[in-house]
C-alpha cells in the first residue's frame, strides 16, 4: 500500500487517459481507494479527470463518426447489431440519448459515433456531451468513494480483496466477452 501512498497523484492522470479510451471500472476503484484518507485522493480532482477524459473522447468519437462513420461501419459490419440499437434510440430521442448512453451497458463506447453519423449538430452535442460527463463523472467518481466507505465500515481491510476480486471478475467477463464475439457469425 506504500505504492499508492507514494503515487496517489498518479490516479488522475491514469483516470483522465483510462476514461478517454474506455470507461467507469477506473473511476469507481480509484473513488474508493479515495475513501482511504491515507491515499490523499481528492476525489473532486478525481472526477474532473474523469471528466476531461470522458468528455474530450467522445468529443473524438462524435467527430470520427461524422466524418468517416459509414466507410468504417461497412467495415466494421460485426458491431451491426449494437450500432442499429443505438441508431434507434438516438432517432427516437437524441437528447435523453446523449444524456444517458453513458450509463448504457454494451453501447457505450459506440455511442458517440453514431451519434455523429446520425447527424446530431455539433453545438448541441458538444453542450450535452458536457452535462453528460459531468453528471456521469461525478457519479462515479463519489459512488465509488461512498462504496469504498461501505466496504471499509463492514469490512475493514478485506475491502481491498473484495475490490480485487471485483477487478479479477471484470477482466474475466470482459475476456469472455470477447471470445463470444469472435465466434458469433458474421
Amino acid at each position: 500500500m506504500d505504492i499508492l501512498t507514494n503515487y496517489s497523484y498518479l490516479l488522475y492522470p491514469i483516470t483522465l487517459v483510462w476514461t478517454f479510451i474506455e470507461g467507469e471500472t477506473i473511476v469507481i476503484i480509484a473513488g474508493a481507494i479515495g475513501s482511504e484518507g491515507r491515499f490523499r485522493v481528492n476525489v473532486e480532482l478525481l472526477a474532473l479527470s474523469a471528466f476531461t477524459g470522458s468528455f474530450l473522447g467522445d468529443q473524438l468519437y462524435y467527430y470520427i463518426g461524422r466524418r468517416y462513420g459509414p466507410p468504417i461501419l461497412k467495415r466494421w459490419h460485426h458491431i451491426g447489431r449494437k450500432t442499429d440499437w443505438a441508431f434507434r434510440l438516438v432517432e427516437t430521442n437524441p437528447v435523453v440519448f446523449i444524456l444517458s448512453f453513458r450509463f448504457i451497458y454494451g453501447i457505450r463506447n459506440i455511442s458517440p459515433f453514431v451519434i455523429g453519423i446520425a447527424g446530431v449538430p455539433r453545438l448541441k452535442y458538444f453542450v450535452l456531451n458536457f452535462i453528460a460527463a459531468m453528471i456521469w463523472a461525478h457519479s462515479f467518481a463519489w459512488g465509488g468513494y461512498f462504496i469504498g466507505s461501505a466496504l471499509n465500515e463492514f469490512i475493514g481491510d478485506s475491502k481491498w480483496w473484495f475490490l480485487g476480486g471485483f477487478v479479477l471478475v471484470v477482466c474475466v467477463l470482459a475476456v469472455i466477452s470477447r471470445f463470444r464475439r469472435r465466434k458469433e457469425p458474421d
